[in-house]
Formats: structure tokens, C-alpha cells, sequence
């Protein structure tokens, strides 16, 4: 079973073209869509319900606001309670930001041994297209130095486009007692920390970040996000 963990937080002009996206995609029969809500404000629950409700799929939230990185927890302890060990989770933005044109390959890598497969704008091949000066600065520049002080081998640490084994996220799960506590967008820095502590083999596929498919604004909020980066590294969690 391949598993898509999609977080969502007010993307109702964006559920249509996922929808689009993922279903011209869909190459296998055992897919399960599990939609982690975050307390949206529009109709994204509805629409989910209507774009999906031929397929298999779940949606998750309590209808608080929480963040991303709350988010992304429930809806991996939910997937951890409902697979088998040797299934697969897929984890991708709801702003159509996500290439899915790489995931074949992504999936291949997982199916020879890789335990976390990351879409990368840094690795050779990929790039930003359409990302203001500031934010891609802001990014390279938080890359890099969270790379020399977590002592982190890969190039990028915060993208959500991942592809991660049920397994690997079950001994994560087993040695901190849980997958996330981050709320915020650091989360995923935190996830991939974790990752390399549980001996996880990870490797990095190229890909070009699309912004103009997103309709309307990133839900980041840079500034706040920075902060949150440099709060995590004084909270001293590299020594997880």
C-alpha cells in the first residue's frame, strides 16, 4: 500500500488541480489518500469529500490550527496504527507544488533500499522557478548552516516532498516515542534528524520547484519560520 500524507490548510483553490495531478498519476491500485486537516477556515474538507469520495482515501484534523508540523503527526501515528511494515507513505504539499512528474523515480530508489527518498532543489538538476530573491536566500542560507551543525550529508532539510518507508517510521516511532513534536515548519528538519539517528539509508532526487502552479500564497511565513529554526537548534535538539 502506498499511503499520501497531505497536509491541508485552507488550499481550496488548489484541491482541483491535486486532484487532477494525482489521479493523471496514479500508476497503482493500492493507494490510500489520508488528508491531515489544520483547522482550515474554507471549504477543504468539503471538497476533499467531493473530489475523492471514489477513491480510497481519509481525512484527519479536529479543526484547530496547530501548524504543519502537528499535521504531519497525526496523520503519520494514524498510518502508523492502519500499514504494514513494508508499506510506503508519501508525503506532498496541497499547492500542486510537489513535481509529481519525479515520483516514479523516488518510488524505484525506495524499492531498492532507500529508507527516506527526498525531493531536492539543491541537488544537481534542481532549482526554484518563480521564488522571490529573499526567500530563496533565506533557504539556502538556513540549508546550509542547519547542514553544518546538525552534520546533516544532504541538501536539502525542509522540503515536505518525501517518500518514506512504514518500517523507518515505525523505528523512529519506537526510539522517541513519537514522529514529530515540532509544530511549525521546522518539523521536517526534526523528521529527517531523527531519520539519520534511526540509521536511515536517505538519498536526494532533483526537482524543480514550481511555484506559479500554486494558487494564492504560501501558507509559510518566512520570518516566523526562521525563528522557529533557530529556537530548535537552542532547544538543542541535535543531541536527539
Amino acid at each position: 500500500m502506498i499511503f499520501f500524507l497531505i497536509p491541508v490548510y485552507n488550499e481550496t483553490a488548489n484541491l482541483k488541480n491535486l486532484y487532477g495531478e494525482l489521479t493523471a498519476w496514479q500508476s497503482v491500485q493500492n493507494i490510500h489518500y489520508v488528508f491531515s486537516d489544520d483547522g482550515s477556515k474554507d471549504r477543504s474538507k468539503e471538497l476533499i469529500t467531493e473530489l475523492f469520495s471514489g477513491r480510497l482515501y481519509t481525512v484527519l484534523g479536529d479543526g484547530i490550527n496547530r501548524g504543519p508540523g502537528a499535521a504531519f503527526n497525526t496523520g503519520f501515528q494514524w498510518i502508523l496504527k492502519n500499514s504494514k511494515p513494508e508499506d510506503i507513505v508519501v508525503t506532498l504539499e496541497a499547492d500542486c507544488t510537489s513535481d509529481l512528474k519525479i515520483l516514479n523515480i523516488m518510488l524505484g530508489l525506495q524499492s531498492m533500499g532507500y529508507d527516506l527518498v527526498l525531493a531536492s532543489v539543491y541537488a544537481q538538476g534542481g532549482g526554484f522557478e518563480k521564488t522571490s530573491f529573499f526567500r530563496k536566500f533565506i533557504s539556502a542560507a538556513a540549508n546550509f548552516m542547519f547542514r553544518f551543525l546538525f552534520d546533516v550529508k544532504v541538501l536539502t532539510l525542509s522540503s515536505f516532498y518525501r517518500v518514506y518507508s512504514v518500517s523507518l517510521l515505525n523505528r523512529i516511532q519506537e526510539k522517541y516515542n513519537g514522529i514529530i513534536t515540532e509544530p511549525g515548519f521546522v518539523c521536517m528538519l526534526e523528521v529527517l534528524v531523527r531519520s539519520i539517528h534511526c540509521n536511515a539509508q536517505v538519498i536526494e532526487v532533483p526537482m524543480q520547484l514550481h511555484s506559479s502552479k500554486r494558487v494564492g500564497q504560501s501558507n509559510m511565513n518566512v520570518v516566523k519560520t526562521t525563528i522557529q529554526y533557530f529556537k530548535y537548534l537552542l532547544k538543542g535538539k541535535s543531541s536527539q
